[in-house]
């Protein structure tokens, strides 16, 4: 941008109508009731490209199992992984232990205040940092994310790429110029409270309802429709998948995932490239070292990642009974492992990913021993 705060339209009467209107309208969230550096940590980790409303119960469960960054560094990977499963972005969690790692290392298990030092830790952005450095410890620091360059852009009818990096650098420097110093978390929470409930992302602004309605460029010219401007992304990769679904009376096949790349250390039905045939399925049964019995198609499924999307189709494969010693407790490696059904919710973490397959699962354990009909 060119032009300075006054040509843009930026003015510090917005900072106190902001705060007028979040006194009086902001939800009351989990997160919000104390200023408590963890919990705004977790919680903004959390919110990140995941809705409000999901984010609730797994904020409660998490804090419930790991109250402290001590807890968090400490806590074993399957219990971590286990307690984010269905957030997905599975490296936020990962990242999460790491940087309670390195506080109880470096800063002597308090979270710093600082918001230089906060970029320094694992999974800590310049918007994460602005906020907990804000929120937790009244830092006067911008925290930009989409909802606050959706409201900048409408605000100053800007049509210029919101997925450019040097321009949410310069939303920021503009935002920092009207942050007022006495409530500069409050301030910020407005912001995202305003994107997240008035100037929303689908469908039309309620413009009506915004407090800062005046100064827009983009309401009074009729292009809330237009604004903000996003260049189209890559369309997403297709890949085909086949998934097993392979039971004897009373257990299921699962593997583990490898430790690096897409869903790192989850835990999975076997899914093998492609869409197999009966007899390419059959084959790879074989050789895992079951006896097929019977084999059906079962559920297909689409799952949608930022870059890429699994189109899966399954079979459910019965096996004969397996002896008891080779049902294991924890699988050893990447091995497919047999186990029992209800081991899958206590224990091990399944992504979202295959959560129709489950159903399918507890179809069969509903209706032991006959499969679902193809």
């Amino acid at each position: 941008m060119k032009q300075d705060q006054k040509e843009k339209g930026i003015s510090e009467n917005i900072a106190g109508r902001l705060l007028s209107w979040y006194d009086e309208h902001k939800r009351i969230l989990p997160w919000r009731e104390n200023r408590h550096p963890y919990r705004i940590w977790i919680s903004e980790i959390m919110l990140q490209q995941t809705r409000v409303e999901a984010v609730k119960p797994y904020y409660d469960r998490f804090l419930e199992a790991l109250p402290g960054i001590s807890d968090l560094a400490a806590a074993r990977e399957q219990e971590l992984l286990k307690l984010w499963e269905g957030l997905g972005y599975y490296n936020r969690v990962r990242n999460l232990q790491k940087a309670a790692v390195m506080i109880m290392e470096e800063y002597n298990g308090e979270m710093p205040e600082e918001y230089e030092l906060l970029l320094r830790l694992p999974g800590i952005g310049e918007y994460t940092a602005g906020a907990i450095a804000s929120i937790a410890f009244s830092k006067p620091v911008p925290a930009v994310d989409g909802n606050v360059m959706r409201i900048l852009a409408r605000v100053l009818g800007d049509d210029s790429d919101i997925s450019d990096g040097k321009l949410k650098k310069e939303y920021a420097a503009l935002l920092g110029g009207i942050m007022p110093k006495d409530r500069p978390g409050d301030f910020n929470q407005a912001l995202m409270e305003l994107g997240a409930t008035v100037c929303i992302p689908t469908g039309a602004p309620k413009c009506e309802e915004c407090p800062i309605h005046k100064d827009c460029a983009a309401c009074r010219e009729g292009l809330t429709g237009q604004l903000p401007y996003k260049k189209k992304a890559k369309e997403r990769a297709i890949e085909k998948k086949t998934v097993l679904l392979i039971r004897d009376g009373d257990h299921v096949v699962i593997q583990k995932r490898p430790a690096g790349g897409l869903l790192a250390g989850m835990y999975e039905y076997p899914m093998f490239e492609g869409w197999l045939s009966r007899k390419q399925a059959l084959t790879i049964v074989k050789e895992m070292g079951y006896d097929p019995m019977d084999i059906r198609p079962s559920a297909q499924g689409v799952h949608i990642f930022t870059h890429k999307e699994w189109h899966m189709h399954s079979y459910f494969v019965k096996i004969a009974d397996t002896v008891p010693e080779k049902t294991a407790k924890k699988g050893p490696g990447r091995k497919p492992f047999l186990i029992r059904p209800e081991q899958i919710d206590a224990e091990y973490p399944v992504p979202s990913a295959y959560r129709i397959f489950r159903q399918e699962i507890d179809h069969f354990t509903k209706h032991k021993r006959s499969l679902p009909h193809s």
